[in-house]
């Protein structure tokens, strides 16, 4: 199955509306169409663990510590990609992809990646 991305509060929107234009078969959901506008990053990891997404954030300061959280109590996350600030867009949007096409969603569990590569 391929991956499923869950866009955090902070995620430019550029990156999911250029991802769409370039793969429009690609899912990539923001917190507010699920109703986690007001959620905590720990919510947000919850959530996308039961529905087996991808988190994709901006977020460096608290995401990453509250994933390392999860995994050391033992709960699930169905992974992590963290978008490294001041990055040209495109180069984001092509990592973005990339992982898309070339790997499946079984694989990003417990994962935590920097993109761009």
């Amino acid at each position: 199955m391929r991956p499923r991305f869950l866009a955090d509060h902070n995620l430019n929107e550029l990156i999911i509306d250029w991802l769409f234009r370039d793969e429009p078969a690609a899912e990539f959901v923001r917190v507010r169409e699920v109703g986690l506008a007001q959620a905590s990053d720990d919510q947000i990891l919850a959530y996308a663990a039961d529905a087996s997404m991808i988190v994709v954030t901006n977020d460096v300061n608290t995401m990453i510590g509250f994933a390392t959280e999860r995994m050391g109590s033992g709960q699930s996350f169905a992974g992590l990609i963290v978008v490294r600030r001041r990055q040209p867009l495109r180069k984001v949007v092509e990592s973005l992809q990339l992982i898309w096409a070339a790997t499946e969603a079984e694989e990003w569990p417990g994962r935590i990646e920097f993109i761009p590569f």
